[in-house]
């Protein structure tokens, strides 16, 4: 088998000489196996793609025009040998890959808890998981362990042999979480949640990054992976446990800043519900989580008591972190259904309006009907001067 490896990397080192080879010289049992899926693909191409390749230059020779010796048959068409041949070979090698790819999509699934520690080690009920909280920042990256009450910027450290399952979101944009090394790349979005299973075999540091492209400073936003024994790790703990530093929801919201090339920053105490509140977009004091919001819609939607929770948010009236409406902060303002809107003079509806007024106002529900209900249109106002 190490043989067959050897020779699929052949066609490779003659152009990448001066490139590293971390995809295929892996440090955890996931990118191994991926690592061998790579290979064994490529052997199987191969055995397609090389006769082919072989065949061409052959008959390129034997078929010269100078050649007078080679035979000439013009009135052959037909041969059954060579139909055989031609078809199943490239069938067998469909049959093969498609095999080898169903397997492998379902036991390398990221969301997939792990079966091994490596290829001769089975898990054990010792092996607890290491629980990583992942959050994409612009630019960098933030790690949280809610294990150990601890965080850290642009460094990320376990032990070896160990199970890790990380939990990853992002704070604005799309990033991509990719460890060469460990696993493969799998996406960090805000607002949902990605997972990813791994473990490190060996001990070193390595690289990892954001693959996927999130503006000016993506060219700075990479950081270190540090695999370490146990102890080592303990001592890492230990040392960010001897941290000064903090970090509340109002220091993230300092963190979650635009900035690039940050240092590694090590934080010895962590609010332990800010990652929940990063994912569901509420950090900042006043902001309905996303999940008091879906648990509302949950329920049939905004209703007499669905103003109450809407208008006094103070994120959306002072804040614009992420929004895209316009240059100035907006909120909702009223709600009303398309009918209402269609009869109205178009001066009323868009005009800015004063919330004063709509403070504990419940929502008009328009009469029943058994036809399906109109939309709604969320009518938006500009800030108002006072802030009550």
């Amino acid at each position: 088998m190490r043989a067959l490896k050897l020779l699929a990397l052949l066609p490779f080192a003659a152009f990448l000489g001066g490139c590293d080879f971390v995809v295929l010289a892996p440090a955890g049992d996931i990118a191994a196996q991926q690592r061998d899926l790579v290979v064994i693909s490529t052997i199987l191409m191969l055995v397609i793609v090389l006769p082919v390749m072989a065949l061409t230059i052959f008959f390129a020779w034997r078929y010269r025009h100078s050649n007078t010796e080679a035979p000439y048959e013009p009135e052959w068409d037909h041969s059954t040998q060579l139909e055989l041949v031609i078809w199943s070979a490239p069938l067998l090698i469909i049959i093969c890959l498609g095999a080898l790819t169903w397997m492998g999509t379902h036991l390398l699934d990221p969301y997939r808890s792990l079966g091994r520690i490596a290829a001769d080690k089975p898990i054990e009920s010792k092996d607890a998981p290491l629980n990583v909280e992942v959050v994409a920042l612009d630019w960098k990256w933030l790690f949280i362990y809610p294990d150990y009450g601890v965080a850290a910027v642009n460094e990320l450290a376990a032990p070896i042999d160990r199970p890790i399952r990380f939990r990853i979101t992002a704070s604005s944009v799309m990033n991509s979480f990719y460890i060469p090394a460990l696993a493969g790349q799998i996406y960090a979005m805000p607002g949902m949640e990605t997972k990813l299973h791994a473990v490190a075999n060996q001990e070193g540091t390595f690289r990892g990054f954001s693959a996927n492209y999130s503006g000016a400073g993506f060219s700075g936003m990479h950081f270190d992976f540090k695999s370490l024994s146990s102890q080592g790790f303990d001592k890492w703990v230990a040392n960010a446990k001897a941290s000064t530093n903090m970090l509340g929801r109002t220091d993230y919201l300092q963190l979650e800043r635009p900035s690039q090339n940050d240092p590694v920053r090590l934080y010895g105490t962590v609010d332990r519900d800010l990652y929940k509140a990063i994912l569901n977009m509420c950090v900042e004091p006043g902001k309905m989580c996303m999940s008091e919001m879906m648990a509302i819609d949950a329920k049939g939607g905004l209703g007499r008591e669905g103003l109450n929770n809407t208008l006094p948010l103070t994120y959306d009236k002072y804040a614009r972190r992420g929004a895209s409406l316009g240059s100035e902060p907006t909120f909702v303002a009223g709600i009303c259904s398309m009918d209402e809107i269609k009869d109205a003079p178009s001066r009323d509806v868009l005009a800015p309006l004063d919330l004063t007024p709509l403070r504990g106002v419940g929502l008009k529900r328009p009469p029943f009907s058994p036809a399906p209900p109109s939309s709604t249109s969320l009518l938006l106002g500009q800030r108002p001067k006072s802030d009550s």
